[in-house]
């Protein structure tokens, strides 16, 4: 009997969001260590676990997987979430090369200064509306189906409701021109995976607080201040 997968990482959204996403989409069950102290990332990279010396880490299958981009790629694969064929899983890297860019936004925000954040919040806005949900809102329409890629339920599909929700708690009304995106959303959210990991209790992590920015910058000795784009 395979053990859970267990991540390594702190208690709030981070790179590791995406992650629980898709392996709550999958149906996994996984564990979570959550990093408070330096000295917990330190035995991290002490024993060797942090191939590059950074956290996302999950320990699955006998490995301890580090990379986001390689950790979702191993999920999506292995719980059929990457499409039929090279074609389809061409589609899907590029969709969600294209949402990991509108996340990288919004990634940063809660590191910013007060200042900086009405700046970045605007930004998020119009780049979520003028660039990215316009490409997903068209992909949609135009083949009539209800997922993405394939019309079966991918990666791509779980990234982009991911990001959708994370814009909408910047702007709420977001996806007022977008009724493509709204009738995908709804979708998306019933499947009963997605809903159970969206009810109040799951793993899935709050919008990220000042105790989470200052626990990140604590074990990460991050002493600068980040500037927004």
């Amino acid at each position: 009997m395979s053990t859970k997968p267990k991540l390594y990482y702190f208690d709030g959204r981070g790179k590791m969001e995406s992650i629980r996403w898709l392996l709550a989409a999958a149906g996994v069950e996984f564990e979570e260590e959550f990093l408070e102290t330096r000295e917990q990332y330190e035995k991290l990279l002490q024993g060797g676990s942090l191939l590059f010396q950074q956290v996302p880490m999950v320990e699955m299958d006998g490995m301890k997987m580090v990379q986001t981009r390689a950790i979702l790629s191993y999920i999506a694969a292995k719980y059929n979430l990457y499409g039929k064929n090279l074609k389809e899983r061409a589609l899907i890297d590029m969709y969600v090369g294209g949402t990991d860019d509108l996340m990288g936004f919004i990634l940063m925000f809660p590191f910013l200064s007060a200042e900086d954040k009405e700046k970045q919040r605007a930004l998020i806005i119009q780049k979520a509306t003028s660039r990215y949900f316009p490409v997903y809102e068209q992909v949609l329409k135009d083949h009539g189906q209800d997922f993405l890629v394939g019309n079966n339920f991918s990666w791509a599909d779980v990234h982009l409701l991911e990001a959708i929700l994370m814009v909408e708690e910047k702007k709420s009304d977001v996806l007022s021109g977008f009724p493509q995106l709204q009738a995908f959303k709804a979708r998306i959210s019933s499947i009963p995976a997605i809903k159970k990991f969206l009810e109040p209790g799951s793993q899935r992590k709050p919008v990220p607080d000042d105790k989470y920015v200052e626990t990140v910058r604590r074990v990460l000795r991050m002493y600068y201040d980040v500037k927004a784009n």
